[in-house]
């Protein structure tokens, strides 16, 4: 019977000893696929360590280009064009005859009224030598220099209606197609054409109201145009004195020479306008921000996980943007596969410097 026992005693021992063996096993197994799953699902991304950094705080805007001076050209007197005195497209000077308007009937009337008030001025004359002798009243002399007043001022008036016949140009420009040829009978509601000066030209766009306190007249701003990489300069010489309440925007004007005449009104300009300079800035590439409904966020990296930053930003370039708060010195700000990233992913981060 004691063997009887013995054997069942080790055979008990045995089967415990395999059931523990085969626990291990399997705990050990579970442990190194788990540390093996862990491996695998770490991301590995690329960053940069946020450090202080002097920050030229450029503004990019959309603006427009325009002349500094356009004007349409007019008749403003009715009548038949005799003659057209410019080219179509060139440059004409201050003062210069752009076309003439026939007068023949205005000086028919001057001429009536000139006849008219030299008989005026007669009679003017001789009540004002028969008031000193008493012959006639006062009243009678008021009358005839009133006459003659009137005969002065028609005569006047003609003589401004036929200086209106010869239209001229209010400034020296460039003007562009006509609309009418000799013969026209023209009247003061047709477009002749247009005169604009494009020596100088106006750059006009509008800065969001936050910055309305940084932009100062006489600032000298850089802007390019579509179809070119040459960069032109402006000055800043007016500011709308109150903010856009539908846009919340403050509108600026700024001044540039175009003496080469490559520049054309009416053509968009991309404006770069320096505000003032920030020292000790936190700046991060473009690439690192991910907007969102509230704002706008960024990955940092914070014990081997990734962790999700709320910040406020202001001014960007084409790279980089410029931090106001969520950032401090030190922080490793992830730039690659921000997309992919949930709040404490696991991640190897490669720094570059």
């Amino acid at each position: 019977m004691k063997i009887k026992y013995l054997v069942y005693t080790l055979l008990l021992v045995g089967i415990g000893g395999f059931i523990a063996y085969r626990i291990s096993t399997n705990i050990s197994k579970n442990d190194g696929s788990k540390d093996k799953d862990a491996q695998n699902n770490t991301m590995n991304v690329s960053g940069i360590v946020v450090e202080p950094q002097t920050f030229d705080n450029n503004l990019s805007l959309s603006g427009s280009i325009e002349a500094n001076e356009q004007v349409e050209i007019r008749s403003e007197v009715s009548g038949i064009v005799e003659g057209i005195y410019f080219q179509e497209g060139s440059n004409v000077n201050k003062g210069q005859v752009l076309f003439k308007v026939n007068d023949l009937e205005l000086k028919a009337q001057l001429r009536q009224t000139a006849t008219k008030e030299g008989l005026a001025s007669e009679n003017e004359r001789r009540a004002k030598l028969l008031l000193q002798k008493e012959a006639i009243s006062q009243e009678e002399y008021d009358i005839a220099r009133a006459d003659l007043k009137s005969a002065q001022a028609q005569s006047q008036l003609i003589k401004a209606q036929i200086a209106k016949t010869s239209v001229r140009a209010p400034f020296s420009g460039k003007i562009g197609l006509r609309s009418i040829s000799p013969g026209t009978y023209i009247t003061p509601t047709i477009l002749v054409a247009k005169l604009v000066n494009t020596g100088k030209l106006k750059i006009t766009f509008s800065i969001p109201e936050k910055y309305a306190n940084q932009v100062k007249t006489n600032t000298i701003l850089s802007f390019t145009v579509a179809g070119s990489d040459e960069k032109y300069t402006a000055k800043v010489y007016a500011i709308e004195p109150e903010v856009a309440i539908a846009t919340r925007t403050l509108q600026v004007r700024a001044i540039a020479e175009n003496r080469s005449g490559k520049l054309l009104p009416g053509t968009f300009a991309n404006v770069e306008l320096p505000l003032d300079i920030i020292k000790d800035a936190i700046v991060v590439p473009t690439e690192a921000i991910i907007p969102v409904q509230n704002g706008k966020k960024v990955f940092i990296s914070s014990n081997g996980q990734a962790k999700e930053v709320m910040v406020e930003t202001a001014t960007r370039t084409d790279a980089k943007i410029l931090v106001l708060s969520g950032l401090k010195a030190g922080d490793t700000v992830i730039t690659t596969g921000v997309m992919s990233l949930k709040d404490e992913s696991p991640v190897k981060v490669t720094v570059k410097l």
